[in-house]
């Protein structure tokens, strides 16, 4: 049965999906890089103080986008991608909506500045105005994702965040502080902008206008649910920040911030890339209730592979937090501590990124809202609690338990057959147990030396332990003869595996 499934996946969405998945991992790869360093930057240059105010910054805005983005990006995706001739009337549907939703935005996040200091009420107020500028050329991203030119959108985000933060490293030396590098955003944003609808437009798609209310009623009623789960799950992702900024201090957002910083880069380069790329697909492979046995071996995969990816990461992170957090500098030791717990969320949460998109896909939204209504309950209740008591480590250890309970949730939802995967999962963690012996024993000698040694020992024991099942193997192996430069892995690498492509 799993071997027709995997059959299933023609040669051309393989390969599509192959190279959309390499152009958007390299451009997410690359901008991560780039603005992972941008953080250092700004970390060792603001303080733990500013470095904090900038984080609550950060929390509100993101909050803003998701109200203006009112998560219509994903249906107009998938709707898109399945009907390519109603690209222009879903242009102009969520040109009207979305601008009315930017200023509601931008009036509710300097409100909820209100009661914070003068100072971050100020910098609000300008970050805010980037809510208009990336909604226009997040309309464009989402129209050229649907017709499938991700290597297009890629260069295009490469080079805005290349130039900005070039220009806000010159306006942050020369003394300007936080607030020319809001104003350096502002600008660069307009470019990117610029630049989506001038390519978006040689594809022949523009507003089609007057807008069609039997497009626009419907994105909007069906977006309703996913917005809800979007402001939700930023606000989980951000009421730390929040929290922080507001019961205990400035600096102790800062190390708090610090910690995000690196886990927002795992979680992007390792999930959500992936998750990107493999959207539309997914799309395509639902066919409905009972017939969905291709989506439903798809989403298993992914999150099966994703866990075998993370479990190495979380280690090294949990036993070597003290080293990685030295890139911010001395002043950022309080944050080793955080991130030893955190990266256990970016773990999680990334096993949880898979499930919440098969939902998506299955229009299963509400669903989704309820969970996540839970899980932020539960983590506003534990950050309550334990921030005023414990300090900031509260907050990671909130964060982490809610997307765990979560997780656990989300598992149970999909029904997968134990019997199948339990052998694997106690291989794996077999695995996991004798790759963190490893990497206390050679960190001894060195950290770094732990942490590659580690890594290797861990590869090995995925091998030997047979972690990975033949399935697993067989559908690797047709990935691997789909992506360019396929026929030369399979000069060297043979299965007993018909290729339909």
């Amino acid at each position: 049965m799993t071997e027709s499934v995997s059959e299933a996946f023609s040669g051309a969405e393989a390969r599509r999906a192959a190279r959309n998945a390499g152009a958007i991992a390299a451009a997410r790869i690359l901008s991560s890089a780039i603005l992972f360093g941008w953080q250092l930057i700004l970390g060792r240059a603001l303080g733990e103080a500013t470095f904090g105010i900038y984080a609550a910054v950060g929390a509100l805005y993101g909050i803003g986008v998701t109200v203006t983005a009112f998560s219509m990006s994903l249906i107009v995706i998938r709707d898109v991608a399945r009907r390519p001739e109603t690209a222009g009337r879903y242009l102009s549907a969520t040109l009207v909506i979305q601008t009315v939703l930017a200023l509601v935005a931008y009036v509710g996040i300097n409100a909820a500045g209100q009661g914070y200091d003068s100072a971050l009420q100020g910098f609000v107020a300008v970050a805010s105005i980037s809510l208009f500028v990336d909604m226009l050329g997040n309309m464009a991203y989402d129209q050229l994702l649907a017709q499938e030119r991700m290597v297009t959108t890629s260069v295009i985000d490469v080079a805005q965040i290349v130039i900005r933060i070039v220009v806000a490293g010159v306006v942050l030396w020369a003394g300007f502080g936080l607030i020319g590098v809001y104003v350096v955003t502002i600008l660069s944003g307009i470019g990117r902008s610029g630049a989506l609808w001038i390519i978006l437009r040689r594809t022949g798609v523009t507003p089609r206008f007057p807008v069609d209310w039997s497009i626009a009623r419907p994105l909007l009623v069906n977006s309703a649910p996913l917005a809800l789960a979007a402001v939700i799950n930023m606000t989980y992702v951000q009421i730390d920040k929040l929290l922080t900024t507001g019961l205990l201090t400035n600096a102790d957002t800062g190390h708090l911030n610090a910690a995000l910083v690196i886990i927002t880069g795992v979680v992007e380069v390792l999930s959500t890339t992936i998750l990107v790329a493999v959207y539309p697909m997914m799309s395509r492979a639902f066919r409905g209730e009972g017939q969905d046995a291709t989506f439903r071996f798809m989403a298993e995969k992914l999150a099966f592979f994703t866990l075998i990816i993370g479990l190495p990461i979380g280690l090294v992170f949990s036993l070597f937090s003290s080293t990685i957090v030295l890139l911010f500098g001395a002043g950022y030791s309080a944050t080793a501590p955080i991130l030893s717990v955190l990266i256990w969320y970016a773990v999680t949460t990334m096993v949880v990124n898979v499930f919440a998109q098969a939902l998506y896909v299955q229009n299963r939204q509400r669903y989704l809202v309820v969970v996540r209504v839970g899980g932020l309950a539960l983590k506003l209740a534990l950050s309550l609690f334990l921030l005023p008591r414990i300090g900031v480590i509260g907050a990671a250890l909130s964060t982490t338990g809610a997307e765990i309970i979560v997780l656990f949730v989300l598992t149970r939802d999909f029904h997968f057959d134990l019997r199948l995967l339990f052998p694997r999962l106690a291989r794996l963690v077999v695995v996991a147990i004798v790759t963190l012996g490893a990497m206390f024993a050679l960190g001894a000698l060195h950290p770094l030396v732990g942490m590659i040694g580690g890594a290797l020992v861990y590869g090995i024991g995925v091998l030997v332990g047979r972690v990975l099942a033949n399935d697993d193997w067989d559908l690797l192996y047709r990935l691997a003869a789909a992506v360019p430069g396929g026929a030369l892995i399979l000069r060297y690498w043979h299965r007993e595996v018909k290729l339909n492509w």
